[in-house]
C-alpha cells in the first residue's frame, strides 16, 4: 500500500522529534556549533546524492536559485542555528513547542503586511498559542533555564516562519528535491562562513558519540522535511500542516520514554505544548500555509 499525505505528514512530525531527542542527547558532550554545522552537512550531502541520482538536469531549473539561497541563509542557516542553541537552553519539549510556532508567525506576516482577514479560528488559535506559551515561560524556574533563553527558540521559529513564502514563490519554479539542496548549499556557506569568522573553528572537534548523535538528528531532521515536501505535493496542505505540526507531542512521548529526561518535564510544559500544538492546528486548518523548510 502507497504511503498516503496524513501519513508521510504524521511520520515527518516523528522524524523531527527523534531529530530533538538526538540533538539534545549530542549536546551533552558536545555544543551547539558542531550540532548546527553537522546536521547541515548531513542534509547538503544526503539531499545532492538523491539529486544526481534521480532528478534529471532538465529539472535544474537555475531561475529559482535566487529563492532558495535566501531561505537557505535566513531559514535553514540561522533557523537551525537557534533551533540547536534552543534545545541546548531549555530543553526539547520547551523548544519543540516554540518552534512550532512558525506558521503563527507566517499567518501573522500576512495579516500585517498583506492585509488578509482576521478570522474566529485564527483569533482563537492566537489566544491558545499565547497562553501556551505564558505557561511555558512559567515552567523555567521549574525546570532549571532562564525565561530570556526562550529569545532562541523564538528566533528559530521566526526564521521558519519569514521564508516560508519565499520558499513558496521558488517551488513555482523547481521541484522540492532541487530546491532543497540548493537551500541547504546556501546554508552551508553561511553556517562554515558562520562557524570560522567567530572564532569558534576548533568547537567543530567532539567525541564519537556527540558526533554520531549530531549525525543521526541531521538525517532525521532532513528526513522530516523531505517528507513534508513530498507529502504537500501529494495532498492538501490544510491536512499536512496540523499532522505534520504534532512533533511536540512526539518530543513529550520520547521523553517520557527516556527516564533521565523526565526531570526536564513539568506539568506546566506539558499543558503548555499542547495548548500551542492545538492553537497551530487551528491556525493551519483556517489558512493554507505552506511549511517552512527547515
Amino acid at each position: 500500500m502507497s504511503p498516503t499525505p496524513p501519513m508521510l505528514a504524521l511520520t515527518s512530525a516523528l522524524c523531527s522529534a527523534v531529530a530533538t531527542m538526538l540533538i539534545q542527547r549530542g549536546l551533552r558532550r558536545g555544543n551547539f556549533y558542531a550540532g548546527f554545522w553537522i546536521n547541515i552537512a548531513v542534509g547538503m550531502i544526503g539531499l545532492w546524492s538523491i539529486v544526481l541520482l534521480f532528478v534529471p538536469r532538465a529539472d535544474y531549473h537555475w531561475s529559482a536559485v535566487p529563492y532558495f539561497i535566501f531561505s537557505g541563509v535566513v531559514g535553514t542557516a540561522a533557523g537551525r542555528l537557534f533551533r540547536v542553541a534552543a534545545i541546548e537552553k531549555v530543553g526539547a519539549p520547551v523548544a519543540a513547542a516554540i518552534l512550532n510556532l512558525s506558521p503563527f508567525i507566517s499567518t501573522g506576516l500576512a495579516i500585517l503586511l498583506l492585509g488578509e482577514r482576521v478570522t474566529l479560528p485564527i483569533l482563537l488559535g492566537t489566544l491558545v498559542i499565547v497562553l501556551g506559551t505564558i505557561l511555558l515561560s512559567l515552567s523555567g524556574k521549574y525546570v532549571g533555564f532562564r525565561v530570556r533563553h526562550l529569545i532562541y527558540p523564538f528566533l528559530s521559529a521566526s526564521c521558519f516562519g519569514l521564508v516560508a513564502i519565499i520558499r513558496k514563490l521558488g517551488l513555482g519554479h523547481a521541484g522540492p528535491l532541487f530546491d532543497s539542496a540548493v537551500n541547504n548549499t546556501a546554508a552551508m556557506v553561511a553556517a562554515t562562513t558562520f562557524v570560522l569568522v567567530s572564532g569558534n573553528r576548533g568547537a567543530l572537534v567532539c567525541d564519537g558519540r556527540s558526533i554520531l548523535y549530531f549525525i543521526g538528528g541531521g538525517i532525521m531532521e532532513n528526513t522530516g522535511v523531505f517528507l513534508v515536501l513530498l507529502s504537500l505535493g501529494l495532498g492538501e496542505v490544510s491536512v499536512v500542516t496540523p499532522l505534520a505540526g504534532t512533533a511536540p507531542l512526539f518530543v513529550l512521548l520520547l521523553t517520557f520514554l527516556f527516564p533521565r529526561e523526565v526531570k526536564q518535564l513539568s506539568w506546566l510544559i506539558f499543558v503548555g505544548v499542547v495548548l500551542i500544538v492545538l492553537g497551530v492546528i487551528s491556525l493551519t486548518g483556517s489558512k493554507n500555509l505552506p511549511i517552512p523548510s527547515r
